[in-house]
């Protein structure tokens, strides 16, 4: 079981049913760079990796299944990026022939992933415990050094 805690960021959870072998990736940004510094984290980058990964073991492109999870938008009104991000996986996959067999995308919260990679079994918990933060108060009194 692979697992991961997805905010505005995607995950690719890939596997071919037939040879029991997947793998999960973690898209920071959709995006086209292949900035070999920050290969893992962008989009292209991600998919390629993990696709080409499963292939190196035996997968065939033609059995590939994929689920896709993330793309919240953790800040309401700040930021367009995990629609950017989920939009990013799911077109890539239908570019690459990939079957996309389902996921949970978008909302506000973040989400804890976990993969089952033999299977294709994938497993979500909304997590949506809110938690306060209290302001830390200054001292009234002065602290005298010796």
């Amino acid at each position: 079981m692979i697992a991961t805690l997805l905010g505005c960021c995607v995950s690719a959870c890939l596997w071919d049913p037939v040879r029991q072998i997947g793998g999960m990736n973690h898209v920071l940004f959709a995006d086209e760079t292949r900035d070999a510094a920050n290969q893992f984290g962008h989009g292209v980058n991600g998919m390629e990796l993990l696709i080409n990964n499963l292939l190196q073991q035996g997968a065939l492109r033609g059995r590939l299944r994929a689920k896709v999870f993330g793309g919240a938008s953790m800040i309401a009104g700040l930021s367009s990026a995990g629609e950017k991000n989920g939009a990013f996986v799911v077109d890539f996959l239908a570019r690459e022939g990939i079957a996309y067999v389902g996921g949970d995308l978008g909302g506000t919260l973040a989400r804890r992933l976990e993969f089952w990679p033999t299977t294709g079994r994938a497993r979500i918990k909304m997590v949506n415990k809110k938690v306060e933060i209290e302001e830390v108060k200054t001292p009234t009194s002065e602290v005298e050094l010796f």
